[in-house]
C-alpha cells in the first residue's frame, strides 16, 4: 500500500488530476458555509440539531452533505440532478425515444445528459420554491428566522438554491472530466464523511462523561469494523456468465475466438430501492402533519415510526420490492442475448437469443434476492441500532453503503491508472532496448 501511494504522487499526470479533484472538494466545503440570503443559519441549524428531522428531510440533507439543515447556498446539493437522472432512466423503459437514445451511443448519452441537466435546473427551481415556503412557515415558531419581505425571500431563495444547485453539477462534472473518480459520487462522498468528525468527538464526550461504557464501545467499534467488512464484499461480489466468441476469418488473419464473461453484480441497483422505499415509508409522519388532533392518525404514525416492528418490515419489504423493480429498468436480459448475438457471442450450453436471454434473467433473479436481503439489513441497521441499542450516533444505512461504494470506485481508477502507467513505461523501455540491438 505505501508502495502505491508513493506511485501515484510520482505519475504527473495521476498527481495532477488528484491535486484538482481535492481542490473541487475544497471549493465545495467551502461553499457550504455560506448561508442563503436573507436567513439565520445558525437559529435553523440549532433547531435541526434539537429536532433531530430525520426521514425525508434528514436523507436529504445525507445527500446535501448537511447544507439543508444550515440552509447554505448549496443547500439543494446534488439531489435535483439524482432525481434527474432517475427519471430519465425510468423514462428509458416506458418511453421509446429515450429506449433509442440509450442504444444510439455516445451521441445518445450526450443528448441524455443534455436532457438531465434541464430537468436538474427545473427540479431545483421547484424544490427551491418548496423549501422557502417550507423555511416561511418554520420562521413562525422561530424567532427572526426570516429577516426580510417574504416574496424577496422566496424569489432571492429560488434563484439562490438554483443557482448552487448548477455550480454543484458543474464541478461534479469537471472531477468527472479533469480529476479522479466519478465527480457526483465523490460530493455526496466528501459531504458523508465531514459529518464523521463531528460524531467522533461526541461520542469521546459521552465516553469522558461516563454515559458510555468502555467496553460497549469495543463491541461498538468491533461489531462497525464487522459490518463495513461485509459492506466491502458485497459491494465487490458478482456472479461472472461465460461468454465465447467464435473465431472469424477476416482477410488473412484470424480474429475472435476469445473467452469473457458478463458480470452480474449480487447489488445491481445500488442505493436506490432504499430512496425510493424511505420516500414512501414518511408518508404516514407526512400525514400526521395536515392532521394534528387525529387519534386514528397518530396510531398510525406510532407504528411507522422508526425503530418500530411494522416500520422495520414494511420498510425492508420495500426495499426488497424495488430491488428487483429497478434492477428490471437498468439491466434488460434480452438486450444482453441480442448483442451477443449481434457480435456472434453465446454461453456455453444455451442456444442463442431467447433462451440466452431467458437463462440471464434466471440467474439475475436469483443473485437479486441475497442481494435485496442484505440492502434491507443495512437499511434498517441505524433504526435498530439507534432505538433499541442505544448506539450515540447513525451508523450504516444509504450512507454506509455509498462511502464504500464511491471508496472503492475511486480507489480502482487509480489503481488502473498505476496499471496503465507502468505498462507504458515497460513498452517503452522494451522499444528502447529493441533500437539498441538493431
Amino acid at each position: 500500500m505505501a508502495s502505491k501511494m508513493e506511485s501515484m504522487f510520482r505519475i504527473p499526470e495521476l498527481k495532477r488530476r488528484i491535486f484538482f479533484t481535492i481542490g473541487i472538494l475544497l471549493v465545495y466545503r467551502l461553499g457550504g458555509h455560506i448561508t442563503t440570503p436573507g436567513i439565520d443559519g445558525g437559529a435553523l441549524s440549532n433547531w435541526f440539531s434539537q429536532n433531530q428531522a430525520g426521514g425525508l428531510f434528514g436523507l436529504y440533507d445525507l445527500f446535501a452533505g448537511g447544507n439543508f439543515s444550515r440552509a447554505t447556498i448549496f443547500a439543494l446539493g446534488i439531489m435535483p440532478y439524482i432525481s434527474a437522472s432517475i427519471i430519465l432512466q425510468l423514462f428509458g423503459a416506458v418511453i421509446p425515444y429515450f429506449e433509442r437514445l440509450r442504444k444510439e451511443g455516445e451521441a445518445g448519452r450526450q443528448k441524455i445528459t443534455q436532457f438531465t441537466r434541464y430537468g436538474t435546473v427545473l427540479l431545483a427551481l421547484i424544490q427551491s420554491y418548496g423549501i422557502s415556503i417550507y423555511l416561511l412557515s418554520m420562521g413562525q415558531s422561530i424567532p427572526n428566522l426570516i429577516s426580510m419581505n417574504h416574496f424577496a425571500f422566496q424569489m432571492l431563495t429560488m434563484l439562490t438554491l438554483t443557482s448552487g444547485t448548477v455550480f454543484v453539477m458543474w464541478l461534479g462534472e469537471q472531477i468527472t472530466e479533469k480529476g479522479i473518480g466519478n465527480g457526483i459520487s465523490l460530493i455526496i462522498f466528501i459531504g458523508i464523511v465531514a459529518r464523521y468528525p463531528t460524531s467522533l468527538l461526541q461520542t469521546m464526550r459521552l465516553v469522558r462523561a461516563g454515559d458510555i461504557n468502555m467496553l460497549f464501545l469495543i463491541i461498538m467499534l468491533a461489531g462497525m469494523l464487522a459490518v463495513t467488512w461485509v459492506v466491502v464484499v458485497m459491494t465487490q461480489a458478482v456472479r461472472k456468465i461465460p461468454v465465447q466468441y467464435p473465431k472469424r476469418v477476416i482477410g488473412r488473419k484470424m480474429v475472435g475466438g476469445q473467452s469473457t464473461h458478463i458480470p452480474l453484480r449480487l447489488n445491481t441497483a445500488g442505493v436506490i430501492p432504499i430512496i425510493f422505499a424511505q420516500s414512501i415509508i414518511v408518508f404516514p409522519s407526512t400525514l400526521a402533519s395536515f392532521f394534528p388532533d387525529s387519534r386514528a392518525v397518530e396510531i398510525v404514525t406510532s407504528l411507522f415510526r422508526p425503530g418500530e416492528p411494522v416500520y422495520i418490515v414494511l420498510y425492508s419489504a420495500m426495499i426488497i420490492f424495488f430491488c428487483y423493480f429497478y434492477t428490471a429498468i437498468v439491466l434488460n436480459p434480452v438486450d444482453l442475448a441480442e448483442n451477443m448475438k449481434k457480435y456472434g457471442g453465446f454461453i456455453p450450453g444455451i442456444r442463442q437469443g431467447q433462451r440466452t436471454a431467458n437463462y440471464i434473467d434466471r440467474i439475475l433473479t436469483r443473485i437479486t434476492l441475497p442481494g435485496a436481503f442484505y440492502l434491507a439489513a443495512i437499511a434498517v441497521l441505524p433504526d435498530i441500532l439507534i432505538y433499541k441499542a442505544g448506539m450515540p450516533f447513525y451508523f450504516g444505512g444509504t450512507s454506509l453503503l455509498i462511502v464504500v461504494g464511491v471508496a472503492l470506485d475511486t480507489l480502482q481508477q487509480i489503481e488502473s491508472h498505476l496499471i496503465v502507467r507502468h505498462y507504458d513505461g515497460f513498452l517503452k523501455k522494451s522499444r528502447l532496448r529493441g533500437g539498441r540491438r538493431m
